[in-house]
C-alpha cells in the first residue's frame, strides 16, 4: 500500500512532522496529513519585529550567495523533497506529468544570480535595499532626505497551478529581507516545503532560513486566520487565488495591514488582418496561437481563451476566420510534450459545452473536442461563445470582427494578457488597451515567456510593494529656529 503523502508544518527552520489531520486535495482524489496548526499557531507570526534585524548583518551579496548555492540542492535527479513534491503533483495538478517533469527538472534554473540582480534593480533598486538613499534637494532650503527599503513580516497565500508560484515565493522573500509564512495550496502543498526543507538541510541557522515558514490550513478556519491576520504580527498578505478565497482574505484586513492581490485574471488575443496576407503568414500565425492557447494546458491566468481575428464578418471573413482555427487546432495537436499535452482531467461541465455546440454547426464551427485533446471553437458572428469564461483544458475561441474596436472594447479589469499580431498592431493599441484594464501586453505566441513579469505582474510591482518605504528626514537648526518665529 503507498504511503500517504505527509505535509509538514515549518516554523523558521523547526521541522514539525507529527501529521494529525487528514485533508482532502481538490484533484484526483488524494489526500494528505498535515500537523494540527492550532498547536503552533502562537509561534508562527513573528511578533517581535526586532528579530528582523539578523536580516540586515547580510549584504545583498550576501542573500545572492545563499540562494545561488540552493539552486543546485534543487536537482530533480538528487532531491527527495522535490521527487516527493513531483509525484503528489502528478495527481493533484491540472499539469500533465511531462510538463510537471520540466518544470521539476528545471527549478534551480530560477536562481540564477544576473536575473535575480536584474530583478530586483528593476523593481526596487538594490542601492535602496542596501541602504539609505539621498532624496536629492528638496524645496524648502535647510531640508533633507534619505529612504530606504526594509522588508516585512509577509503571509504568502500562494497559488499551485505551476511550481514557480513557490520558487518566485522564496526567492522574493530572500531579497527584499522579509519574513514569510507560506499557506500551502491543497493542489500542490509540497513544493514549498521541498524548497524550504531544501534550505533547513543546507544552512539550518542562517538568517534567510529562519525568516520562512509553511503550514497548510483549510481556507476559511476562522479561528487560525483571525491569530494569524493581525497587524501585531503580520504587516502584509500576498494572496494569489480565485475571487472568493481573496474576497474571504479581506473580512481580516485592518489598519497595519496591506493586501497585495494577485488575484485571478483571464487573457486573450486580438489578430488583425495582416494575418491572411499568404498561406505562409496564417500557418505562422496559427502556431503562435497554438502557444498561446495551449502553453501549460491552458491552466495560467497568461492563456489566451477568446481570440478576436479581423478577417471581417461576412462569407469569405468566416472562411479566413474558419481555416485559422484548423490550422491552430492542428498546431495545438504538435506542441512539444513538456509545453502541452491533452489534458488529463477535463472538465465535465465544459466538456458538455462543447458537445452542445457541435450541434450548433451555424452558430459555430469545432475543431476537436472530442475527447481530451482541446478544441477551437469558431463563432460564425461577432460574438464570443457565453461560456467563455469557462473556456481552459485547451480549448479557444476564435472570434471574427470587422474591426479591432470590438476588441478593445472587450478588455476589462479583468484582462491579464493580450497576446497581438502583427507588432505594428501591438504599438497602435498598447496605449487604448492599458486605458481599458489590460496589464501585460505581448506578441502572439509570447503570452507564456513570462520574462519580464517576475517583478512586474498584474499591473503592480509585487516585489516593490512587499517593502515598507521609510524615510528619514533631516531639517538644519536655522530653518526650525525661523519656522518657530
Amino acid at each position: 500500500m503507498t504511503e500517504p503523502f505527509r505535509v509538514p508544518l515549518i516554523i523558521r527552520g523547526e521541522i514539525i512532522d507529527d501529521a494529525e489531520i487528514e485533508h482532502g486535495g481538490r484533484r484526483g482524489g488524494v489526500s494528505f496529513h498535515a500537523p494540527d496548526i492550532a498547536k503552533h499557531i502562537a509561534r508562527l507570526p513573528l511578533r517581535t519585529p526586532s528579530q528582523m534585524a539578523d536580516l540586515y548583518a547580510l549584504s545583498f551579496d550576501d542573500i545572492l550567495d545563499y540562494l545561488v548555492e540552493l539552486g543546485p540542492r534543487l536537482d530533480f535527479g538528487q532531491n527527495r523533497h522535490v521527487q516527493e513534491a513531483f509525484r503528489l503533483s502528478c495527481i493533484t495538478s491540472g499539469l500533465s506529468e511531462s510538463i510537471l517533469r520540466h518544470h521539476y527538472s528545471h527549478l534551480g534554473a530560477m536562481f540564477d544570480r544576473t536575473e535575480m540582480t536584474r530583478m530586483m534593480e528593476r523593481s526596487c533598486g538594490i542601492d535602496y535595499l542596501e541602504g539609505w538613499v539621498d532624496q536629492g534637494p528638496s524645496m524648502f532650503t535647510g531640508l533633507s532626505a534619505r529612504t530606504r527599503a526594509f522588508g516585512a513580516r509577509c503571509v504568502h497565500v500562494i497559488a499551485g497551478n505551476a511550481p514557480i508560484v513557490s520558487i518566485l515565493t522564496v526567492i522574493r522573500n530572500a531579497l527584499t529581507r522579509s519574513d514569510a509564512i507560506i499557506k500551502l495550496p491543497s493542489n500542490d502543498p509540497l513544493t514549498a516545503v521541498a524548497l524550504v526543507r531544501t534550505m533547513v538541510e543546507m544552512a539550518p541557522d542562517h538568517p534567510i532560513t529562519r525568516h520562512i515558514s509553511v503550514a497548510y490550513w483549510k481556507g476559511g478556519d476562522e479561528a487560525i486566520e483571525a491569530a494569524i491576520y493581525d497587524p501585531r504580527g503580520v504587516e502584509k498578505i500576498i494572496a494569489w487565488g480565485g475571487f472568493d478565497s481573496v474576497k474571504h482574505i479581506t473580512k481580516y484586513l485592518q489598519p497595519g495591514i496591506d493586501l497585495i492581490t494577485q488575484d485571478p485574471k483571464l487573457s486573450g488575443t486580438i489578430i488583425g488582418k495582416e494575418a491572411f496576407a499568404d498561406e505562409a503568414t496564417i500557418r505562422s500565425v496559427a502556431r503562435r496561437l497554438a502557444l498561446d492557447v495551449g502553453a501549460q494546458n491552458q491552466e495560467g491566468c497568461v492563456s489566451a481563451r477568446v481570440i478576436y481575428v479581423e478577417t471581417g464578418t461576412d462569407e469569405e471573413g468566416l472562411e479566413r476566420a474558419n481555416r485559422l482555427g484548423e490550422l491552430t487546432f492542428a498546431a495545438l495537436q504538435k506542441l512539444p510534450e513538456h509545453l502541452s499535452t491533452p489534458h488529463k482531467a477535463f472538465d465535465h461541465a465544459l466538456k458538455e459545452e462543447i458537445a452542445a455546440v457541435r450541434l450548433q454547426d451555424e452558430e459555430y464551427r469545432l475543431f476537436g473536442g472530442r475527447d481530451n485533446e482541446g478544441a477551437i471553437i469558431v463563432s460564425q458572428e461577432e460574438y464570443p461563445v457565453d461560456f467563455s469564461r469557462q473556456l481552459a483544458c485547451r480549448v479557444g475561441n476564435i472570434v471574427p470582427i470587422d474591426t479591432v474596436e470590438t476588441a478593445v472594447r472587450s478588455v476589462n479589469a479583468y484582462t491579464q494578457t493580450v497576446g497581438i499580431f502583427p507588432e505594428a498592431l501591438k504599438a497602435k493599441l498598447r496605449d487604448r488597451l492599458a486605458f481599458q484594464g489590460a496589464q501585460r501586453i505581448v506578441s502572439l505566441g509570447g503570452a507564456a515567456t513570462m520574462q519580464h513579469n517576475m517583478e512586474k505582474q498584474d499591473a503592480i510591482e509585487p516585489v516593490r510593494r512587499m517593502c515598507k518605504w521609510v524615510t528619514e528626514e533631516s531639517a538644519d537648526g536655522a530653518m526650525l529656529e525661523a519656522l518657530a518665529g
